[in-house]
């Protein structure tokens, strides 16, 4: 394990150096006529510019949480908060300037060598953002493994001198930065996207992407804000998350709780360090087996998409698996490990394959066929099928708990979430992927390039709505899991903490009033994230109605599509940009705060109990908002493409289904993703400032 960072440095370069590789080969792609060159570069221009207001926010708030941690904790835990914050960024905008270029000359692939070019065209561009969240996310944690491995010990932990102390600096700098960026690119995304479809398809009876509609722009820049950029710094964040959560039960458990993982090592040190090491082995691991699939997916072009697309996803558990199996045992680690790491591995593809049927298949054609009675009724059975969809996927994860506890304990819930994420390079691809896709298709519309070329790339989008859906089943599923560890690693942490200085356990009792009073608190939590999320979204979305309504009123000839007259999309542009970044703070600051309030406030025990609250609300929330608005598009979809004989585009029916998916926009963007991050927000500050609190 000696040349373990080295390794999982020197690989996730490699996979930098294949995302370089492949952004310059989608640069160099044809963008097709100057009018989607121009379309294009507004989208390329609107997402920087975003990204540059939400940066300069963020860099005030980073340098602000550093000074804190410099007095408190120490300079070097800032350092690596920094690093993770840093890191996190630099992720979504690689990965938003490779999508930026890869839209418009996916619809131009599909003009010149049809669909299987086209698929391959946006999986490039998605790849790139893959390979450089799992690739940046390896840098980091392997630089901090190897300068401070040797930094583990109960009394360096009393002085916030050791590794324990900088891995959770380094988690909430990507925590927290994901927040903001997921939250902020979400309020964004939906609030463009809502506007554009109140006035466009359901007021003005008008294409989705219509040149003549000046909320389009926005629309297209809002995907790469929200579903790329903020969705990178996302899965960064669970996938760093969950590699700590690992390492911090492993620098916490006693020697008869990490026993099982290798009964032939009886020296502690040894074990503990085997035990801290594991995660960033497999991570390792599944990145070179990603880059394997990314590279075999894109010989699968002329399949289908939804079938490469599911083929994608599902392929990396196995082959991780089976290279584990090969590789584990050379480390005199048990079988034990293997079956923990495949229940993760396993049970997040069928939590994946859960959210595909959801969000794809019959109940989406329910969800169509209750447009037929009005948007009552498809708001109705859209909520019903965003309940029902929670169901499944969360027995699931209680039997991959289940399993993983039989074998190895609290750590082996850890490390089945390290496996369910082990694909993370892979499943971000196929994220990225979908956007990609949407914004060629607006770029198709827009580019007058016609119904032959919009039908490709309408199908492209169409699997990659459900490819997102997927993404977003894999993050929830893991983040019940990795806050599950970081809340066993807190307790340990804090028991650490008191029993160095006399006192007994920390004791969670249910029938305790301080744990059921944070029960409570925790639970009241994600419905405050969820709520100002989907005001925020509101608020901004009324204003840019309002803004395309006095364009339209204002500027002759606009709606009737005059020759020579254009929108002013900057207008919406800047609307967007200006709530989203106001609105992004208060969830934020609830996130953030909230941990360090109450456990200063009212004490660890308090607090532990906010984070079981939170876990078992924030869970199911965040999965029927995303699995339901995931339905709510779909149903739309299936509409358009004639699901329904004789209730097509611009029907009554149409008009129902535009209106759930108004509702289902926020939920699946921007809400339902806040709460999943805010959970795991929650468990790695809770988990950094455990020594802190310990003794209130």
């Amino acid at each position: 394990m000696e040349v373990l960072p080295v390794a999982s440095m020197g690989t996730g370069a490699f996979a930098l150096v294949i995302a370089l590789g492949l952004y310059f080969k989608v640069k160099s792609g044809p963008e097709g006529s100057p009018e989607m060159a121009r379309i294009a570069r507004y989208i390329r221009e609107g997402a920087m510019a975003f990204l540059s207001r939400e940066y300069k926010v963020l860099a005030v708030y980073a340098l602000a949480v550093f000074a804190a941690m410099a007095v408190f904790i120490s300079w070097k835990a800032g350092l690596s908060f920094l690093s993770g914050a840093f890191l996190s960024l630099l992720a979504g905008f690689f990965g938003m300037k490779a999508a930026t270029f890869a839209n418009v000359r996916t619809a131009e692939q599909a003009k010149l060598n049809g669909k299987p070019a086209a698929l391959v065209m946006a999986l490039d561009g998605g790849a790139v953002m893959g390979l450089c969240v799992a690739g940046l996310g390896l840098i980091g944690m392997g630089a901090l493994y190897m300068l401070f491995k040797d930094s583990v010990g109960d009394e360096l932990r009393k002085t916030h001198e050791d590794l324990g102390t900088y891995i959770h600096s380094f988690a909430v700098g990507a925590s927290s930065i994901a927040l903001f960026a997921r939250i902020g690119g979400g309020i964004y995304t939906k609030a463009a996207d809502v506007g554009a479809d109140i006035v466009g398809k359901v007021e003005a009876n008008i294409p989705e992407d219509d040149p003549r509609n000046p909320g389009v722009i926005a629309d297209n820049v809002g995907d790469n804000v929200g579903d790329i950029a903020g969705m990178g710094a996302d899965i960064y964040e669970s996938y760093v998350a969950a590699v700590v959560a690992t390492m911090a039960l492993a620098l916490t458990l006693p020697q008869a709780a990490l026993q099982a993982l290798a009964p032939t090592v009886t020296d502690l040190g040894k074990l503990r360090a085997l035990a801290i090491a594991l995660p960033l082995l497999l991570a390792t691991i599944g990145l070179v087996v990603s880059i394997l699939g990314i590279f075999i997916t894109r010989t699968m072009k002329n399949m289908p998409p939804a079938t490469v697309l599911r083929i994608a996803l599902v392929l990396p558990p196995f082959l991780v698996l089976g290279v584990a199996a090969l590789v584990l045992p050379q480390f005199a680690i048990a079988f034990g490990a293997l079956v923990t790491l495949g229940a993760g591995a396993l049970g997040g593809a069928a939590v994946g394959l859960v959210t595909d049927y959801y969000t794809s298949m019959g109940p989406v054609e329910r969800v169509a066929k209750a447009a037929l009675t009005g948007p009552g009724t498809n708001v109705i059975r859209g909520l019903a099928v965003g309940l029902e969809s929670v169901c499944i996927p969360l027995v699931l994860l209680c039997v991959v708990g289940f399993v993983s506890n039989s074998y190895l304990g609290l750590y082996g819930i850890a490390l089945a979430a390290v496996g369910m994420l082990s694909g993370t390079a892979i499943v971000m691809t196929v994220d990225a992927y979908g956007p990609i896709a949407d914004n060629a298709g607006g770029i198709a519309e827009m580019g007058h390039m016609g119904k032959d070329i919009r039908a490709i790339t309408d199908e492209l989008d169409s699997v990659g709505n459900t490819t997102a859906a997927v993404g977003k089943g894999f993050a929830i599923g893991s983040a019940v899991l990795t806050v599950v560890a970081l809340f066993a690693a807190f307790n340990m942490e804090v028991n650490v903490m008191r029993h160095a200085h006399g006192l007994a356990d920390l004791s969670l009792n249910l029938v305790d009033s301080d744990v059921l009073m944070g029960l409570l608190f925790g639970a009241i939590l994600p419905c405050i994230v969820g709520a100002s999320t989907m005001t925020a979204v509101g608020n901004a979305a009324g204003a840019i109605v309002e803004e395309i309504r006095r364009q339209f009123r204002e500027i002759p000839g606009l709606l009737e599509g005059k020759e020579g007259v254009e929108p002013q999309p900057a207008r919406i542009v800047d609307l967007a940009t200006a709530a989203a970044i106001k609105q992004m703070m208060l969830p934020g600051a609830v996130a953030v705060l909230s941990p360090v309030i109450i456990g200063w406030v009212l004490g660890p025990k308090v607090l532990a109990g906010s984070l079981a609250g939170a876990l078992a609300v924030g869970a199911t929330l965040s999965l029927m908002m995303a699995n339901g608005g995931g339905a709510w598009d779909n149903a739309k979809k299936f509409i358009e493409k004639g699901g329904l004989p004789g209730h097509g585009k611009g029907s009554d029916a149409h008009k129902a289904a535009v209106v759930g998916d108004t509702v289902g926009d926020p939920f699946k963007d921007t809400s339902g993703p806040g709460i999943s991050i805010l959970i795991k927000v929650m468990g790695v500050v809770s988990l950094l400032i455990a020594p802190l609190i310990a003794l209130r």
